[in-house]
């Protein structure tokens, strides 16, 4: 059987104890390996690097990528200055997310952006972000602090988006672990999902085949929610 490999952006931690603390390790959350396999395609973990020749390498033998979630993008790639509620921030990564970003979309290969990941496309695209829900009047809340694959609010999906084919419906309920939110989508993203509040929570590349980003984790709930496999599973039909 003729599988799919989808890539997936990986982060750095840094270890806090044990017998290496300080150790710098590669890593990403064990649910996106999950969802991957679980819609079909095999996964493969793309570690950062600023070695372009490796990731330009790494990235020719997939079908498509996920750019995963993690630390804030850094305000300098979007044109502003740090706010005070800013959090971590990884300057490496963003330049890595870009580059992997910037070589599938060359490659017109799918491309699924999750949390941090949809907002390193904004980025990419023009746009720019929220360096805190602060910012935002009358913001829900956006960071649940709970169960990670239960939904803690509302988004509202747009007619005739890729979300909405995927989806089906026109309201869904989603998870939620951010406090930076999309506030310029970019010259050439449609918005195509918002919370009530108003926050971009999904969008997708006008012109592209398929670059789609969601705000919430959907790689948490697809084990218990169809809706966010089949987000998964759309990723590996666009593949194969």
């Amino acid at each position: 059987m003729d599988r799919p490999v989808i890539g997936i952006s990986t982060s750095i931690i840094i270890d806090s104890g044990g017998m290496f603390p300080g150790y710098h390790r590669s890593y990403v959350n064990r649910d996106y390996v999950r969802s991957v396999l679980a819609a079909g395609a095999v996964p493969i973990m793309i570690p950062m690097s600023a070695d372009h020749e490796a990731v330009e390498t790494a990235l020719s033998l997939c079908d498509g990528l996920i750019l995963s979630g993690g630390q804030d993008v850094y305000p300098l790639n979007y044109g502003e200055e740090p706010h005070r509620g800013l959090g971590e921030v990884c300057p490496e990564r963003d330049e890595f997310d870009f580059e992997l970003y910037r070589l599938a979309k060359a490659k017109d290969m799918p491309v699924l952006g999750i949390c941090r990941g949809s907002q390193i496309i904004a980025a990419a695209e023009g746009g720019s972000v929220y360096q805190d829900l602060s910012e935002m009047e009358g913001a829900l809340k956006h960071n649940q602090g709970h169960t990670p694959n239960m939904p803690s609010h509302h988004v509202t999906v747009a007619e005739g988006s890729k979300l909405r084919k995927i989806f089906g419906e026109e309201r869904i309920a989603v998870n939620s672990f951010h406090h930076q939110i999309i506030k310029d989508a970019g010259k050439d993203m449609i918005v195509t999902a918002k919370a009530d509040d108003g926050a971009i929570e999904g969008m997708e590349h006008r012109n592209a085949k398929f670059i789609v980003a969601v705000q919430w984790h959907p790689e948490m709930m697809h084990a218990s929610d169809d809706h966010m496999l089949n987000l998964f599973k759309a990723l590996v039909e666009e593949c194969k």
